[in-house]
């Protein structure tokens, strides 16, 4: 499930359209509504980026499963957004995607249960390495082991 779909279809806008019309704060407070009311259960949840701003969100995702933080360089990021301005990315004004970034992977990191790098060019090697981490924890969970 993608949190950023589900978004636009309640709202009916896009994500970069919310953002401008209505202005970052709201977009977060329907973002942190969105994700808060998940009922999902056997389910992958992919997020948007700035969902790791509430803690309320990051509360109940924690609480519903495993948070897996998928790492990708600045430089790849970089390299793989076409354009920022119009992606729907929670950014205060003034700041560049590098400011973005400092800002949001200490909280990646502090909510993560698991963390897996995700800059590998091969899609097919990094979603088996999902697999494998995910497969990995639910034993691990069935065995008594938490961490």
């Amino acid at each position: 499930m993608d949190t950023d779909i589900v978004i636009q279809q309640s709202e009916g806008k896009l994500l970069q359209e919310i953002i401008d019309n209505d202005g970052i704060e709201i977009f977060m407070k329907i973002e942190e509504k969105a994700v808060s009311g998940l009922q999902v259960e056997n389910c992958v949840v992919s997020t948007g980026g700035s969902v790791i701003y509430s803690e309320k969100a990051m509360i109940a995702l924690k609480q519903s499963g495993l948070i897996i933080y998928l790492h990708v360089p600045i430089e790849e990021i970089r390299r793989r957004l076409i354009n920022v301005t119009t992606r729907g990315i929670v950014k205060k004004n003034g700041n560049n995607l590098e400011d973005v970034y400092e800002e949001r992977v200490p909280l990646y990191m502090m909510y993560s249960d698991k963390t897996l790098d995700w800059s590998n060019e091969d899609v097919e090697h990094s979603v088996g390495e999902l697999i494998e981490l995910i497969q990995e924890s639910q034993n691990d969970h069935s065995n008594g082991n938490y961490s």
